[in-house]
């Protein structure tokens, strides 16, 4: 039995979001029930200070209410070990660990699993077939569901191979890793593979996760619910084509820390970048390809013949030979601002190459090289 918020004039319990008020931690008068947007920090609406109704405006009261709970202490030793083994083998990011660690070192307590709400998943238990399942419990079960519902009967080839492989000579291995912001760590680190290791089956479980820090909206913070930032369908009525987006979003994607997505920066890495740097590469490189060797790239073999020539392209091939390499490198190691950094390095290179070579007036002295 617990204590949660009520909304008399609505005569119904309050869903997380529709409670509003001061932050227990940080102060901040605007906090949700679930999190505050200033901190950061996961609440329950009960640890609001002077919480208020979202859709009416009037004080809440507390009432008592029955609810299924997460033992999550009885899991902890084999939670902690699993935690452990996982993150030196994965390489877990180190914001992953901090949220993480902070849950085990307080002591993980009982987590109540269901809400008196209307809508969601209904809890299949008699005494409890009123109530649903809180989201951030059945949404990771749904990574199953949503397999099964692509994969048919081969679901267990992904989350139980253990099981579907049994009959054959070799088991696969099946790596799980999960991209998300900070905010969500503590359901995908904690409480999910809790809920699988209490199941007592063979479950694939998340081995590698790359947790990014906050993506702010010029100097505050995005929030749909207050139409503060942009979201998929402005981005859509914009008209500007999505690889742009997808670029710009990579570009200040927050690995180690904050970032901010700004109008003004989103149209100079357009044009800087996309623009004068990687379009210009490739509208160069094609229009030299298109005029002087018949749309056709020449083997490397023709420049043999000039050392100035071969010179530069050996040189040039060390440099993106490293760049590729990074790139790979900064791809397994999730960090994919930086591998982003690298591809368009390639093409920073190639520019140069044509400007230190002046290629163009090589092959009017020497067609041949």
């Amino acid at each position: 039995t617990i204590e949660q918020l009520y909304s008399e004039p609505l005569k119904k319990f309050l869903a997380d979001r529709y409670v509003t008020g001061i932050c227990p931690k940080c102060g901040y008068e605007d906090a949700r029930g679930d999190q505050c947007d200033a901190c950061g920090s996961l609440l329950n609406p009960t640890e609001l200070k002077a919480p208020k109704c979202a859709l009416t405006g009037s004080t809440p009261v507390l009432k008592s209410t029955n609810h299924v709970f997460l033992d999550l202490p009885k899991l902890q030793e084999r939670l902690t070990k699993y935690i452990e083994r996982s993150s030196s083998a994965g390489g877990w990011s180190t914001n992953c660990m901090a949220v993480t660690k902070a849950w085990l070192e307080q002591g993980l307590k009982p987590r109540c699993i269901s809400r008196d709400l209307k809508w969601g998943t209904p809890v299949p238990m008699d005494g409890f077939r009123d109530k649903v399942f809180y989201v951030w419990f059945d949404a990771p079960i749904g990574y199953i569901s949503i397999t099964a519902g692509y994969c048919g009967d081969d679901w267990k080839a992904w989350w139980k191979p253990s099981e579907y492989f049994a009959s054959t000579s070799k088991i696969p291995e099946v790596e799980m890793t999960q991209f998300m912001g900070k905010d969500n760590v503590p359901f995908h680190t904690l409480i999910f593979p809790a809920c699988q290791i209490g199941t007592e089956q063979p479950w694939t479980m998340m081995n590698s996760i790359s947790v990014t820090e906050y993506l702010n909206y010029e100097d505050g913070k995005f929030s749909k619910s207050r139409g503060v930032g942009v979201f998929g369908n402005d981005a859509k009525e914009t008209g500007i084509p999505v690889e742009v987006w997808r670029y710009y979003l990579l570009s200040m994607r927050p690995e180690s820390q904050d970032s901010a997505f700004q109008w003004d920066d989103f149209a100079a890495k357009n044009n800087a970048d996309l623009n004068d740097n990687l379009g210009n590469f490739i509208n160069r490189t094609l229009k030299f390809v298109f005029a002087r060797f018949g749309a056709a790239v020449p083997g490397i073999e023709k420049a043999a013949g000039n050392p100035t020539v071969a010179g530069h392209l050996e040189t040039h091939g060390n440099k993106v030979a490293q760049l590729v390499q990074g790139y790979n490198e900064m791809m397994e190691a999730k960090k994919m601002r930086q591998a982003l950094s690298m591809a368009m390095q390639v093409s920073k290179a190639g520019n140069i190459f044509f400007q230190e070579t002046e290629i163009w007036k090589v092959i009017k002295e020497d067609e041949a090289a």
